[in-house]
């Protein structure tokens, strides 16, 4: 038994399945696939189809690499307002996904349908790259993406260097405040630090008179000598005390460091000064400075900014 073209390509439309969501719809119209052609010009494919509404014959240049079968039924539905479905089957009847690229779909026969218009799509053969054609062409790429960047690196650094600037200015200006109350903060801490140096100065000159004085002029050596022991065995114990404490030895340097920073975190608590804050500014701020600096240095040398990019 013979079959016109257009009785085949019914039964293969119901033999593939593509009639699963289409079942109560018998008035879809299959046309010949001739009406839908695909040409090759410059090395892109160029789809020629109908628009239904219009009855005009229209080309669409796809860009395989970059260009989605949503982008192109997109495109379609733009050129003629009148399309209110437009979908792409494979020949085993499965819808083919919107995100799919162009150029697998190219690779094998589909049907485009248009409204109630169904078409079967053959797309022409097209010759695969040789291995030293594609390797030329990764060569031409790497060549236009060099020139591209040579071309266009100076206003990226320069652009890029304002940004850096503009940063640099936002964070100092809210740093400033910060900075004025630390530096109060600091001169009030350092005074109470001072103060207690100095009695505890005072104190251990008021210790050795009163020692000095029970010796010469109330008892004798002999009575003050058990004192002094114990005062200095007393003293032993207080310094092996701060070790265990602190679990540094007690050195006078580190104890006044301690004993500032003592006295700045309550004042910072007493004045609601936000430590954490002023640190992250301090460290962003040394990090915007050093990409500066590096940035600075790559318009002086000529380097590219993907590789500080990379350093970083």
């Amino acid at each position: 038994m013979l079959w016109s073209y257009e009785q085949y390509c019914v039964r293969l439309w119901k033999h593939t399945g593509a009639w699963r969501e289409q079942v109560g719809a018998p008035n879809r119209t299959l046309v010949p696939s001739d009406e839908v052609t695909i040409d090759y010009r410059h090395g892109l494919p160029m789809i020629t189809l109908t628009l239904p509404t219009r009855s005009e014959r229209c080309q669409f240049t796809i860009k395989p690499m970059v260009t989605t079968v949503e982008a192109f039924l997109q495109d379609v539905q733009r050129e003629d307002k009148g399309v209110e479905r437009a979908e792409v089957f494979a020949t085993d009847g499965c819808k083919v996904c919107g995100a799919t690229s162009m150029e697998v779909l190219l690779r094998n026969d589909f049907t485009l349908v248009i409204n109630n218009i169904a078409y079967c799509v053959s797309p022409p053969l097209k010759d695969k790259l040789s291995s030293e054609h594609a390797t030329e062409m990764e060569d031409i790429k790497s060549l236009v993406h060099r020139l591209y960047v040579a071309l266009h690196l100076e206003d990226h650094q320069v652009r890029k260097e304002r940004e850096l600037l503009w940063k640099l200015d936002h964070l100092k200006e809210e740093l400033l405040p910060l900075e004025q109350m630390k530096a109060r903060i600091a001169v009030n801490a350092n005074a109470k630090t001072t103060r207690l140096l100095w009695v505890g100065l005072a104190l251990m000159s008021t210790q050795g008179g009163a020692l000095a004085w029970l010796t010469w002029w109330v008892y004798s050596w002999d009575i003050m000598e058990p004192v002094t022991y114990f005062i200095t065995y007393g003293s032993a114990m207080a310094f092996y005390a701060y070790f265990i404490l602190t679990k540094q030895d007690y050195i006078y340097s580190d104890a006044r460091d301690r004993q500032f920073l003592h006295y700045f975190y309550r004042k910072c608590k007493k004045q609601h000064f936000n430590v954490e804050r002023y640190n992250q500014l301090k460290e962003n701020i040394a990090e915007a400075e050093e990409s500066l600096r590096r940035l600075r240095q790559a318009l002086q040398l000529r380097l590219p900014v993907q590789e500080i990019k990379d350093k970083d």
